[in-house]
C-alpha cells in the first residue's frame, strides 16, 4: 500500500468525522453517477394513471403530482444541485483567493479599497446578494450559479486575505524575498500552497452553503426550471402533497440533508488530518 493509502487508512481509523464524510459523500456520489448512465424513467416522463402513488416495487419512492417518477427525479437533480454548488465555489473560490492573496500580500491602498468593497458585499447575506442578481440578469440554473458564485466571493476573499496577512512576514517567506523571488510567485507558489487546509476546508463549508443556497432559491423559484428537476425544485413541487403523499417531500430532503452532512464530516476530518 503505498504512503498516502496508508495515511488515509490511518486517518479514517482515529478520525471519525472523515470516514463518516468519506461514507456519505460516495453514497450521494454514487446515486449521482448511476444517474448519469441509468434512471429507472425518463425523469420528465409523465403518467397520469400513477399520479401520487405512494412507495413500491414500479417506484421505490413513489411518484409526483405529475406521474413522474421521484426516484429518477432525485437522480437528476441531484446532478443539476450538485453541478449549480460546484460551480458556485468554483467561482467563489476562484475569484476569492485572487483578491484575499493580492489584497493580502500588498496591502496599503488597494488592500483599503477592497476590503470595504467585500465589507458592503457582506452587509446583504449570501441569499439576498444572489436574489438582486437574478433579478438583473434573469431566472434559471446558469444564472444561479453565477449570482451564488459572485455572492461568495467575499467569505473566500476573507479567509485567504488573513491567512496570507499571517504568512507573509514568515521565515520561509523572508528567505524568498532575499533571494530575489517575484511578488507574483511568492504568493503562488510560496504562500498559498501553504494555506492549503484551510482552503480546503473553506471549500467544503462552501460546498454546504452552496447546496442549502441552491435549495433555498430552486425552492423559490429562480433555479432550474420546469420540466427539468433540482432538489430545491422538487421541495417546491411537493410542498402540497406532504401529509398525503409523504415520500415525494421526504426523498429530495433527506438526500439534501446526506449532501450537507457529507460535505460538512468531509470538512471537519480535513481539519482534523494528521
Amino acid at each position: 500500500m503505498s504512503k498516502v493509502g496508508k495515511k488515509l487508512k490511518k486517518n479514517m481509523r482515529d478520525n471519525p468525522y472523515l470516514a463518516a464524510g468519506l461514507v456519505i459523500t460516495g453514497m450521494v456520489l454514487l446515486l449521482i453517477i448511476v444517474g448519469l448512465f441509468w434512471t429507472p424513467y425518463e425523469p420528465t416522463a409523465m403518467n397520469a394513471k400513477e399520479k401520487l402513488s405512494g412507495i413500491s416495487l414500479r417506484h421505490p419512492m413513489g411518484t409526483d403530482n405529475m406521474g413522474r417518477d421521484v426516484l429518477s427525479r432525485v437522480m437528476y437533480g441531484s446532478r443539476i444541485t450538485l453541478f449549480i454548488a460546484m460551480g458556485t465555489v468554483a467561482i467563489g473560490a476562484f475569484a476569492g483567493t485572487i483578491i484575499g492573496a493580492v489584497t493580502g500580500y500588498f496591502g496599503g491602498m488597494l488592500d483599503e479599497v477592497m476590503m470595504r468593497i467585500i465589507d458592503a458585499m457582506f452587509a446583504f447575506p449570501s441569499i439576498l446578494l444572489a436574489l438582486v442578481i437574478i433579478s438583473i440578469f434573469g431566472t434559471g440554473w446558469v444564472q444561479l450559479l453565477v449570482s451564488l458564485g459572485i455572492a461568495f466571493v467575499p467569505s473566500f476573499a476573507r479567509i485567504v486575505r488573513g491567512e496570507v496577512l499571517r504568512c507573509r512576514n514568515m521565515d520561509y517567506v523572508e528567505n524568498a524575498r532575499l533571494q530575489g523571488v517575484s511578488d507574483l510567485r511568492m504568493i503562488f507558489v510560496h504562500i498559498l500552497p501553504n494555506i492549503k487546509g484551510v482552503l480546503a476546508s473553506a471549500i467544503l463549508i462552501g460546498f454546504n452553503n452552496a447546496v442549502l443556497a441552491e435549495a433555498g432559491l430552486s425552492y423559490l423559484g429562480v433555479g432550474s426550471q420546469p420540466p427539468y428537476a433540482s432538489l430545491g425544485r422538487m421541495l417546491s413541487d411537493a410542498q402540497q402533497y406532504m401529509f398525503t403523499t409523504p415520500s415525494y417531500v421526504l426523498c429530495p430532503g433527506i438526500v439534501i440533508v446526506l449532501m450537507v452532512l457529507g460535505f460538512a464530516f468531509l470538512g471537519e476530518g480535513i481539519s482534523r488530518w494528521k
